[in-house]
């Protein structure tokens, strides 16, 4: 049986996805002071992997970051309610923009919804 990552088109998928994500964040004043490198490559690098390692493709993530520990990294930054739904849309676009099939959108939308849900560590502006 095949992986979902096999089953969406592999590495050309998702770096499709997270190059049309970061498109969204480059432009956005909220999102965009998230990153502290001037470019957004490294962290593009960083989600793809991720993301190909969740869905079952390479485990370079692990291999090269460890354990992704998502909330503790995203602790440094506040993310709140808005920071949130910024994310969700510009991922939003990202997913549109795959064009998948109608089965593997919403898996795949709804991990990045819950995904989104849980990083939020603060309630202030």
């Amino acid at each position: 049986m095949k992986s979902f990552y096999e089953q969406v088109g592999g590495h050309e998928t998702f770096a499709k996805l997270v190059d049309t994500f970061y498109e969204g964040v480059a432009e956005d004043p909220v999102l965009r002071p998230m990153y502290p490198e001037e470019d957004l490559g490294p962290a593009a690098e960083r989600l793809t992997l991720f993301l190909e390692q969740y869905w079952g493709g390479p485990g370079t993530y692990s291999a090269q970051r460890g354990h992704p520990r998502l909330r503790m990294r995203h602790m440094p930054f506040k993310v709140n309610p808005d920071a949130r739904d910024r994310w969700l849309k510009h991922m939003r676009a990202a997913v549109d923009a795959l064009e998948l099939a109608p089965a593997h959108e919403a898996e795949l939308w709804d991990y990045l919804e819950r995904a989104a849900f849980s990083m939020i560590n603060t309630f202030e502006d």
